[in-house]
């Protein structure tokens, strides 16, 4: 659910650093001031944007990235990320920010021109994807496109309308495979990585909007039955005449890969931001049901994502081994749709009773029997664009970007001190409070 408040350039393939470095694009919208140029996080680097049109973009240095080796299990999330989260870890930073760069490019690569004749497709070849996109080397190979269609029963007539209304089928994401043998040496594994974009055509907003619970396929039925938003499994598992649906093409190239590199250590990591990052928790549940015992490690990351399933969804997942690291910004609204949620501290793995949170008992019986009643999944960051002192615009749109999104992991410390900008006067303050303990 990407909201429409700009188009996307690729920044310049930043030199050899210890920082981390964003690019804003100025223009006289931009929320990032320029007085920032000065600061020490971020660097910034400013080029000229049409008007009306902004973004900034974080770019993860890997060259001087730090050899995860035996512990990449720990940063995968083997252990829930315990410790890692607060303070964050500088090691899990980077990898959140890499990650990061894999969705970026799946936007950059689609063609949101409505007039273009290669709309809702990849701008870039297959082979060169990931270089056009402006990220440099990255040591990871493409090695299938992803498509999502529609599902939704159209009357006859969409045929006949513009291609930005009536397009059913559109290029969502890819499949890359670590192939550099020093890439491979760092992480420790040979990493798999499927990216997904968040919603750009008018029928993907549709599906958005069918925010009530179904089914999965495969599920067992019944009251505990494992349920999901049904736009988002729609998305996931629709085909037409003229292609498969998202979930065999990413059943099809899994096996592959399996096939190519199952025996030697391995790692799936999805990732994808808003409708992005709900596709990649299904393709995460989907990879761990039908590769049952045969699946390596799968981790979810993912950026500003919605609810996506009920609670037996949530524990198919933690069942089986399944790790998702939730970015959320607690300003963003998408996080917060659709439908209720749990209240989680409320809630024990064995009981089957719903605490709705703020919600009166009356209410809440209600509520159980419709198919509304969500389930936050995963462990979560939490950050705040209120936190960061260089986010002038606050809004809904600037909430819920990827890059702000990156922006805000990029300058996070811990819930004591969110911001880096705000470290050393912390660190100050501390030192005065500890001198003035020992006078």
């Amino acid at each position: 659910m990407r909201l429409p408040v700009g188009a996307v350039r690729p920044c310049t393939s930043p030199s050899a650093s210890k920082h981390l470095e964003v690019g804003t694009l100025h223009s006289p919208t931009s929320h990032l001031p320029r007085s920032l140029l000065n600061t020490k996080f971020p660097v910034l680097r400013c080029s000229r944007q049409p008007k009306n049109q902004y973004s900034f973009y974080v770019c993860a240095l890997t060259a001087n990235s730090a050899k995860l080796g035996k512990k990449w299990m720990e940063y995968q999330g083997i252990n829930n990320w315990e410790g890692l989260l607060d303070p964050l870890d500088d090691n899990l930073r980077r990898e959140i920010l890499r990650y990061g760069q894999f969705v970026e490019a799946a936007y950059r690569s689609f063609d949101f021109n409505p007039s273009s004749p290669t709309y809702a497709t990849s701008k870039f070849p297959r082979n060169s994807l990931l270089a056009k996109t402006g990220f440099g080397e990255t040591g990871y190979r493409m090695t299938k496109n992803l498509r999502a269609t529609c599902g939704l029963q159209l009357p006859r007539w969409i045929d006949k309308a513009p291609s930005w209304v009536s397009t059913q089928s559109s290029w969502i994401g890819y499949v890359a495979v670590c192939q550099d043998k020093e890439e491979i040496t760092r992480l420790g594994r040979r990493d798999v990585v499927i990216a997904y974009r968040g919603t750009a055509t008018c029928l993907e907003w549709l599906e958005n909007l069918r925010a009530n619970l179904s089914c999965l396929p495969d599920g067992s039925g019944g009251s505990n039955a494992p349920m999901v938003e049904s736009g988002f499994l729609s998305l996931y598992t629709s085909c037409r005449d003229t292609g498969p649906s998202l979930q065999n093409m990413v059943r099809e190239e899994i096996a592959r890969v399996l096939e190519m590199y199952g025996d030697e250590p391995l790692s799936f990591t999805i990732t994808g931001h808003s409708l992005g990052a709900a596709l990649a928790t299904l393709t995460a549940y989907d990879i761990k049901s039908s590769f049952c015992g045969n699946a390596p490690m799968v981790t979810v990351i993912s950026f500003g994502g919605p609810r996506v399933g009920n609670r037996s969804f949530r524990c198919q997942l933690e069942n089986g081994g399944t790790k998702i690291l939730r970015i959320v910004n607690s300003d963003d609204l998408i996080t917060k749709v659709p439908g209720f949620v749990i209240d989680n501290n409320d809630v024990s793995e064995e009981s089957q009773a719903f605490q709705m949170a703020g919600l009166p008992s009356w209410v809440q019986k209600r509520v159980e029997s419709t198919q509304w009643v969500y389930a936050n999944v995963g462990r979560e960051l939490r950050l705040s664009s209120k936190e960061s002192p260089y986010l002038s615009k606050r809004d809904i749109a600037t909430c819920h970007e990827l890059s702000t999104y990156l922006h805000l992991v990029n300058g996070f410390v811990s819930s004591s001190c969110p911001f880096r900008s705000t470290a050393k006067k912390m660190l100050n303050k501390h030192h005065r409070e500890k001198l003035g303990a020992i006078r």
